[in-house]
């Protein structure tokens, strides 16, 4: 079986811009994560990827200055039996390269477009209110009501901290760009999030993970995150992450759904259709390959049980 690793960030989808260290870190991460786990499985024959050659992967092929990825990837899928990709939903990116591998591989491993649609912050906060799910207000930033108290300030369809802004009580919320973007009340809980499994067999809360949210100059950023640091000894987050899904159809495979954890109980911030960097430490935190849960390389004999998960630190800035 040959698969495909199709990481937008590192995979030269920014091979003609500036391309941030943080979001190539992460997304490195999550790629050689990725790949090692597909590595240890006997059925997996090749693993194909394509490198930015500013971040140069051997056996990859180089995306080069003035290159065509999306022409790279396209060919490379077309040689795959397996398509296995990750980008931002920044920019619609996300949903259109799903699209696109899709016309050229029979077997990708990703949300369906549905669900890729609806992670706009806007629709994802209708969808949950529609389905009485907990989650944080959320409005155009140029037609909200007046909010008090702090407020955050993100794209409607960013991904992760991108261009995350907190404004405290009595502060206009005057970013530098307006356009695309939402405001929500800011909410006091502990930052988490929560790696799910979903497919024919139902839905699995997999790990229950600890944000570390750092805040400069009123830039938001993921400083780095703890794999399987909390529990859920009374199963409202596994509820939580099962209502989600019924709100979002076609959520699939593996995928991160952001929380707080207020005094009040947890309350959904937004939900990402795709793997996260909790991935990276994902394997570890269960204690076994979580390439073996998707349908391509299913594996019965590793269902992750029940219980303590050994908790795994990944450090981000």
């Amino acid at each position: 079986m040959r698969v495909f690793v199709c990481e937008f960030v590192t995979g030269g989808g920014l091979r003609d811009a500036a391309l941030p260290e943080s979001l190539a870190r992460e997304a490195a991460l999550i790629r050689d994560a990725m790949r090692r786990d597909l590595a240890a499985l006997p059925q997996v024959s090749e693993i194909l990827l394509a490198a930015d050659d500013r971040l140069p992967v051997p056996g990859a092929v180089a995306v080069t200055a003035g290159a065509d990825a999306w022409a790279i990837w396209r060919t490379l899928a077309q040689q795959a039996d397996v398509v296995w990709p990750v980008a931002p939903e920044t920019d619609g990116v996300l949903a259109r390269l799903v699209e696109m591998l899709r016309e050229n591989c029979a077997c990708v491993l990703a949300c369906a477009p549905e669900a890729i649609a609806a992670a706009s912050k806007l629709e994802t906060a209708r969808r949950l209110a529609a389905a009485g799910v907990p989650h944080i207000p959320t409005f155009p930033l140029a037609q909200a009501p007046d909010l008090a108290g702090p407020r955050i300030t993100k794209p409607d369809d960013g991904a992760g901290c991108e261009d995350t802004r907190f404004w405290p009580e009595g502060v206009p919320a005057t970013p530098a760009r307006r356009d695309g973007l939402v405001i929500q009340p800011f909410v006091a809980g502990e930052a988490a999030s929560l790696t799910v499994l979903a497919g024919p067999e139902g839905v699995q809360l997999l790990t229950v993970n600890r944000q570390h949210i750092a805040v400069e100059d009123g830039r938001v950023f993921l400083a780095g995150l703890t794999v399987g640091a909390l529990g859920d000894g009374d199963g409202r987050l596994a509820a939580l992450a099962g209502e989600v899904v019924r709100a979002m159809p076609g959520l699939e495979g593996i995928f991160g759904i952001d929380i707080l954890l207020t005094d009040a109980g947890p309350v959904v911030v937004e939900v990402n259709p795709r793997l996260t960097t909790a991935y990276a430490g994902l394997g570890a935190a269960l204690g076994l390959n979580p390439a073996t849960l998707l349908p391509p390389f299913a594996d019965a004999a590793t269902t992750p049980r029940a219980g303590n998960r050994t908790p795994v630190e990944l450090a981000l800035a």
